[in-house]
């Protein structure tokens, strides 16, 4: 799980298609569902629901197990952020421009 997973679940979850979130995020379908198929692997329960049906009558959904891997990484995400503030403060003087 990193940021760009999380976004995808995120991407998923505001619009209900994975190839929406795949688009929105500059990737092909097929590259989102390969990060989704990965992602899946790695945990004990699905993270998306997927329903076929073609235009307009297929979608994708977070599960509940989605919904809390987003929100557990979100989590973390925040308090590594705030506890590194300080380094990254320190990073940011010795970088260009």
């Amino acid at each position: 799980m990193g940021p760009g997973k999380a976004e995808l679940l995120e991407q998923v979850g505001k619009s209900g298609s994975i190839a929406v979130a795949a688009e929105e995020l500059g990737m092909s379908y097929m590259r989102a569902w390969t990060l989704i198929k990965t992602m899946e692997r790695c945990f004990k329960e699905p993270l998306i629901a997927v329903s076929r049906g073609g235009a307009g009558h297929g979608g994708a959904k977070l599960t509940a197990t989605g919904r809390q891997v987003l929100k557990v990484y979100r989590g973390m995400e925040k308090k590594s952020l705030t506890a590194t503030v300080s380094f990254r403060r320190e990073m940011m003087k010795l970088l260009q421009g």
